[in-house]
């Protein structure tokens, strides 16, 4: 046994503790560490998460703009650290990105595409929770040539949804089934508890994302047959969705759903649709903020800080005057007055003569602010995450079909449904790049059983699970 001698002159056998004093020196050395780049309303549980899995694994660093922000997700763990991190410093974006293994943004989509290329420039792993643009799919060959792993649509949708899709597929696949059909509705609402509004809607996630929900032109295929339904009618034509345990819903067609036939290996697959879901009614109503233009992110108001939402009003409807602005309003929908979708819309607040309050601000950006205080979570208010998939195959002559669904329910206003749901993945699969059980290389999203099973598996024992029900 090798001997040590102390300045005494006197041998020092290696004892137990100092062969682990020794084995945390080399562990420290080598310690993994992880940059999570943002600490809103999505991070709680993969903050959470990942430093519940640090001690003697990885450290984690949490950036955000508000440090105060990013201190409280950290709170007090020895494994971890808050900094303060503006994204658009190159230098200290550079800096935080060198020191890391493996990095983790939770930023808006549009500004991952910075963090990847820095990402591959200085060899490190990235995880979002985004749909991949054509900017991150453009790094593919470079980071696979580098050995590195852009993942991204690792969230709940997009996420949850391929992961727990491909394995359906696979499955019905793998016992000799052909699919014929697929419809996938994802929403994230309210509790029944906390629904308290007319519009059985509050915001868990990025009020900007819902406010702009759907423009463009839906795209889907049904019976063989495509179909286009443009933003002006696409909340007018919704299906009615049966979710067991939750109730109905109705869902409306999300984004081009034609594009998943061949991520889905559904080149052939006759009807391909995916939505989100709403309350019902919620849809009807919406549209009346889309047929008057209060949607619209392409144009600034003049005057919005002096203006009052009445004004606002007033200004995109066509003049009649000595009529009342909810009898405009109904009239310019063709509907009464006392019309359930008319009486919404009048609640927001929309016919009010509140100052606006906003400088140099579009329609969509006022709707927004208007909204964010009248649907509010409050402290004690739980949301609600549903996700249902529909497959309908032929197999034995017989024509079946299988529907998993999801449900998730928030525990509060900051630890919602939707930060779990969203979180949760991004952290599982953080945690098996790190130790080297997902191989994948280059840009990925989760439809490769490498990354799904042991994903879901995970999220199965974290409570995260879809119920699975099959009727011929």
């Amino acid at each position: 046994m090798m001997e040590f001698t102390l300045k005494t002159g006197y041998p020092c056998i290696r004892t137990l503790w100092f062969k682990r004093f020794l084995e945390l020196c080399r562990k420290k050395k080598y310690m993994k560490h992880i940059f999570i780049i943002g600490a809103g309303r999505s991070s709680y549980y993969l903050i959470r998460y990942l430093l519940e899995h640090a001690p003697g694994n990885w450290t984690v660093t949490v950036g955000d703009v508000s440090l105060d922000l990013a201190k409280e997700k950290v709170g007090n763990h020895s494994s971890g650290s808050a900094i303060s991190f503006d994204i658009h410093d190159a230098d200290s974006r550079e800096k935080e990105i060198a020191k890391a293994d493996l990095v983790i943004s939770m930023l808006p989509a549009f500004m991952h595409v910075e963090v990847a290329r820095d990402c591959v420039r200085l060899k490190k792993h990235l995880v979002t929770a985004s749909y991949v643009s054509p900017e991150m799919q453009a790094l593919n060959a470079d980071a696979s040539a580098q050995g590195l792993i852009l993942l991204n649509e690792c969230g709940l949708d997009p996420g949850i949804d391929h992961m727990s899709a491909m394995k359906a597929i696979h499955e019905i696949r793998g016992q000799g089934g052909k699919l014929t059909a697929f419809r996938s509705y994802t929403g994230g609402l309210v509790a029944p508890e906390s629904n308290d509004n007319p519009w059985g809607y509050k915001f868990s996630w990025n009020p900007r994302n819902v406010i702009l929900a759907g423009q463009g032109t839906a795209t889907f295929i049904e019976h063989g047959e495509y179909r286009y339904l443009p933003y002006n009618r696409l909340f007018t034509q919704t299906e009615t969705i049966q979710v067991d345990g939750c109730g109905e819903y109705e869902g409306y067609a999300n984004r081009d759903s034609l594009a998943y036939r061949k991520i889905y290996g559904l080149e052939d697959i006759p009807t391909l649709i995916r939505g989100t879901l709403r309350e019902k009614g919620y849809c009807r109503a919406w549209n009346v903020f889309v047929r008057l233009g209060l949607t619209d992110d392409n144009i600034t108001i003049e005057n919005s800080q002096n203006l009052t939402y009445a004004g606002l009003l007033n200004a995109f409807l066509p003049e009649r005057k000595g009529k009342l602005l909810p009898v405009r309003l109904a009239e310019f929908m063709e509907m009464e007055p006392d019309d359930s979708a008319i009486q919404k819309v009048v609640w927001t607040g929309i016919t009010s003569e509140e100052i606006i309050g906003l400088d140099h601000a579009s329609p969509a950006q006022i709707l927004q602010h208007l909204l964010e205080a009248k649907w509010k979570l409050r402290k004690e208010d739980r949301d609600l995450v549903v996700m249902q998939h529909i497959f309908e195959f032929e197999q034995d002559h017989q024509t079946s079909q299988r529907i998993s669904s999801l449900i998730v329910k928030g525990e509060n206003s900051e630890h919602t449904g939707m930060a779990r749901t969203v979180g949760l993945p991004v952290a599982i699969a953080s945690k098996l790049i790190l130790e080297g059980k997902i191989k994948l290389r280059g840009v990925v999203i989760p439809v490769h059983p490498e990354i799904y099973l042991p994903v879901l598996a995970e999220l199965s024992n974290q409570g995260i699970h879809f119920d699975e029900k099959v009727s011929v």
